[in-house]
């Protein structure tokens, strides 16, 4: 699969087909590619936790927040949650700043989930105290994010702008909507 065809697909989906699961060898191997993915100044201060068992998959869901432009749903219902998270980290005695590294790390991840033929959501809206209660998680570690991933069941679509609104949106048919700047507008022609 050429790059272009997996950035395009690498949407942030939001429902799943629950019964697909993911297995812990699988996890392993996504966050293997974000072990080679850069790291600024090489510091290298992540931490994953990953999570395939459906016991504790089922605990760490009401800790997190699904689309906040979504006022009337409150994330996938049951049988359309994730099959399997990761849990993203920063190392503090490492370093206290961990630039861009969550970002570039996410990213590889969901590419190769993508791959894969998965698909997955960043999530930083998370309860933080509460997961590292539940997950036993030293105070060392700083919860950076939750990525969640499955089988996607949901069509996601991307459009232009209009009228300068950035907010995704779904339509009657349950059709995710993304609305993207043009190519135009993101080049500065200085």
């Amino acid at each position: 699969m050429l790059i272009n065809d997996l950035i395009y697909r690498n949407r942030s989906y939001r429902r799943f087909d629950e019964s697909v699961r993911i297995s812990e060898q699988q996890l392993i191997d996504w966050i293997g590619l974000a072990r080679f993915s850069a790291s600024a100044r090489n510091a290298q201060p992540l931490k994953f936790v990953p999570l395939w068992e459906k016991e504790r998959c089922d605990k760490l869901f009401p800790l997190l927040g699904w689309a906040g432009y979504l006022k009337d749903w409150n994330g996938p219902k049951s049988g359309e949650r994730p099959s399997a998270y990761i849990l993203m980290l920063n190392d503090t005695d490492i370093t206290t700043n961990y630039f861009c590294d969550d970002g570039i790390a996410a990213q590889s991840i969901l590419l190769g989930a993508v791959e894969a033929g998965f698909g997955g959501c960043m999530i930083a809206s998370v309860k933080k105290e509460k997961l590292r209660e539940l997950f036993q998680i030293p105070d060392r570690f700083q919860i950076l994010m939750v990525l969640a991933i499955g089988k996607p069941v949901e069509e996601v679509v991307i459009e232009n702008i209009k009228d300068g609104g950035y907010k995704y949106w779904r339509d009657e048919q349950g059709v995710h909507h993304v609305p993207k700047r043009s190519l135009d507008e993101l080049i500065l022609k200085l």
